[in-house]
């Protein structure tokens, strides 16, 4: 049970909205928020990838009337408010606080900076308050585009010794995140010191098929000759991986293995968890001559492989099974929460009437609450796929 926090419920209000263009969405999101808490002084601010490249003025204008001076957020494909989803069209949702200015630092890369490069500075930088406070909680924002971002996070995660959530930009534009002003790649966001305390929780989009499973051979020779290695799975429980993939599936689909796109992934369990938790993973290729797979993250022999598929009913029991337990371990009502999720759940794997918003909402009541839809979510010090990440600030 987490202990609450000193601060006051009515220090966080949240505001969503959308409409034609920039301009309007921006309207109606100040509209929803109203004014905002005496002394705010952060805001988060999430916003669908057709305003990516009007970031910009909606920053502006948003500094100006809220007088807030702190910024951070991220652009998805979709926005996440308090029992409600806005996807493919213009719309933002925000959240703003007033908080000690003691209690939280900006995450905020400089220009042309290397993302590990901008966070041993930024510890370099806050070395007195990252040794003053322990246990660390943050939301960071990071991009899908840099191939070591996973790495990034884990660097982040243990530079500051923190618990990290969030999510990776997901844009058909411009990829552009905000910390302090509108930028564009590494990583960015907010840490929060324990007098703010959260309680949080992961929930996953896919369920396991089978028993967890040993890699035993990667890699091989290709056409030619060429060795094959990094993310091709030749073995596992030293047999062709296909042919054991093909009796996990079961005979319907092995039969087609055309039906798996979208519906079939590898899913790899976290050793140190006690939750059961795993990283879903997309499979990128089949070789039916070689008998191998290969799928979207680097393999070595020895690690432990399942095998998921995406499945609504699943995803909507896990999904109220998390939120009733970070409820419970909230020990309290919550005064604000933010969601992050994968681009894959949303509208394609709940419909198109906001059911993963509206679920959360009928659990704890209509709170201050803002988020994405992006491409891969941040928990703890890992990046994940096709999950919701929800953290409750008590």
């Amino acid at each position: 049970m987490v202990e609450p926090s000193a601060v006051p419920a009515s220090a966080f209000k949240a505001g969503h909205g959308a409409g034609a263009d920039w301009g309007s969405a921006v309207k109606a999101c100040m509209d929803s928020l109203g004014a905002p808490p005496e002394g705010a002084n952060l805001g988060l601010l999430y916003a669908t990838d057709a305003l990516a490249g009007d970031l910009s003025s909606v920053l502006t204008f948003l500094r100006e009337r809220t007088g807030i001076e702190h910024w951070v957020g991220n652009v998805g494909f979709g926005v996440a408010a308090s029992g409600v989803e806005y996807h493919d069209r213009p719309a933002l949702s925000v959240l703003t606080a007033a908080l000690p200015e003691a209690a939280f630092r900006i995450l905020a890369p400089v220009a042309n900076q290397a993302a590990a490069d901008a966070i041993e500075a930024f510890a370099e930088r806050q070395a007195d308050w990252l040794a003053q406070h322990q246990g660390l909680f943050g939301v960071v924002h990071g991009d899908p585009r840099d191939q070591t971002i996973a790495e990034i996070v884990a660097q982040a995660a243990a530079r500051s010794s923190g618990f990290l959530v969030g999510g990776l930009t997901a844009s058909r534009g411009p990829h552009h995140q905000i910390a302090e002003r509108v930028i564009e790649a590494g990583l960015s966001g907010v840490l929060f010191a324990p007098e703010v305390p959260v309680a949080v929780g992961l929930t996953q989009g896919c369920s396991l098929i089978g028993a967890a499973r040993t890699i035993t051979e990667v890699g091989g020779a290709g056409v030619g000759g060429a060795e094959i290695g990094g993310n091709v799975i030749a073995a596992i429980d030293g047999r062709p991986a296909l042919e054991v993939f093909k009796e996990e599936i079961g005979e319907l689909l092995a039969h087609d293995l055309r039906r798996i796109g979208g519906y079939i992934f590898a899913a790899f369990p976290i050793a140190d968890s006690d939750t059961g938790d795993y990283l879903v993973r997309t499979l990128t290729g089949i070789d039916p001559n070689q008998g191998w797979i290969s799928v979207a993250e680097p393999v070595e022999a020895g690690r432990r492989i399942q095998f998921c598929r995406r499945d609504h009913d699943a995803a909507l029991a896990d999904l109220k099974r998390m939120v009733r337990d970070v409820k419970a371990r909230a020990g309290t009502a919550p005064k604000a929460g933010l969601y992050f999720s994968c681009i894959a759940r949303g509208p394609s794997l709940f419909g198109s009437e906001s059911e993963e918003l509206r679920l959360i909402e009928a659990e704890l009541g209509a709170i201050p609450l803002a988020g994405f839809f992006g491409n891969g979510e941040i928990f703890n010090n890992r990046l994940y796929t096709f999950t919701g990440v929800l953290a409750l600030f008590v």
